[in-house]
């Protein structure tokens, strides 16, 4: 496995063929200024020295010099092994609400970017804590199960939409029993389960769901995302109508999302612009009593940057010894 610990370096690559063209438009110039000095072939007959393979030879030569150069700054990595260690901390379940009533745009660009973009901040701030990730709507389904491999945390969330889940809805006790059971073994009582949601058009009894989580050792802490007034909600470049058409305006619903975060033993944070509640959230459950848990993660890479800088050395100080004239063998026959 080979990983680039600066990838954003290759786009450099692209400016290889360049150095041809660039090589190859100077070459063209430079015959068409002989030209005016008179025919071509009697001035090469004035220049035998002058080799014309020589010039491409060195711009092949920089051009892998070059080539070489852009890999090693780029830092790549093999030798990556999987290992075990062991981690204190605790295990985060995210219910996140993909509802189409999530597309509303009390905030920017709407509720559910904002939602995404709250979470991913949240996971640039954890060390050795778990996360995993959950996504409902009128059902729902591990998205993410708890891990401390907070890349590819980041990258499940990038591709989460309202098309997600394929049925709408908004099923907040499934939602919670499916966080519940994705807890691992090894955690019996430093957990927390994060209910993200407008709460609007919840289909299940929730409330009780939260009272069992918290009987279990389980914190519920749900945040509102969206405005009492309501926004109506974009669907296919229109806004979405009912089946009168009256076009549907979405409202946080508060009171069933308090009433969530009472029966769990844990807060009710409403989503501000700035501060998206997370925060505070988190704050909480770090003061729980970490666990000790066993972790599988990629390590020890082995640099190999100084190999490619190396050759990319070497190759220049071939193409500075290349001049432009033939061997001097060729000047005496």
């Amino acid at each position: 496995m080979v990983n680039f610990a600066q990838a954003q370096y290759l786009i450099l690559l692209l400016l290889v063929p360049f150095f041809f063209v660039a090589y190859a438009l100077m070459r063209h110039f430079r015959k068409r200024r002989l030209a005016k000095l008179g025919d071509i072939a009697l001035v090469k007959e004035l220049m035998p020295s002058v080799s014309a393979s020589k010039g491409w030879v060195r711009v092949t030569l920089f051009s892998l010099a070059f080539f070489f150069f852009i890999i090693g700054l780029s830092r790549p990595q093999i030798g990556a092994k999987l290992k075990e260690r062991n981690i204190k901390g605790v295990e985060i379940m995210i219910a996140l609400d993909v509802s189409n009533s999530m597309m509303a745009e009390d905030y920017s660009p709407n509720r559910l970017e904002r939602a995404k973009l709250a979470i991913s901040s949240l996971v640039d701030k954890l060390r050795d804590d778990r996360i995993g990730l959950v996504v409902f709507a009128g059902t729902s389904f591990v998205q993410l199960p708890v891990t401390t491999d907070y890349a590819s945390a980041k990258m499940f969330l990038n591709s989460i939409n309202t098309e997600s889940v394929p049925i709408q809805g908004t099923a907040l006790g499934e939602a919670l029993t499916t966080c519940i059971r994705s807890f691992s073994s090894q955690s019996e009582r430093s957990r927390a389960v994060i209910v993200i949601t407008d709460g609007e058009n919840h289909e299940d009894d929730p409330v009780s769901v939260a009272k069992q989580a918290s009987e279990m050792g389980i914190k519920v802490f749900a945040i509102g995302v969206g405005s009492p007034e309501g926004k109506p909600i974009p669907y296919h470049g229109e806004l979405l109508k009912d089946k009168d058409g009256n076009i549907v305006v979405s409202k946080l619903d508060e009171k069933i999302l308090k009433e969530i975060a009472s029966a769990g033993k844990g807060a009710y944070v409403r989503a501000g612009m700035s501060e998206f509640g997370l925060n505070p959230i988190v704050d909480d459950i770090k003061r729980m009593d970490e666990e000790m848990f066993n972790s599988v993660i990629f390590e020890e890479f082995d640099e190999q940057f100084m190999y490619f800088f190396a050759i990319a050395l070497a190759l220049l100080a071939v193409e500075m010894l290349i001049g432009e004239r033939k061997a001097r063998r060729h000047l005496l026959k």
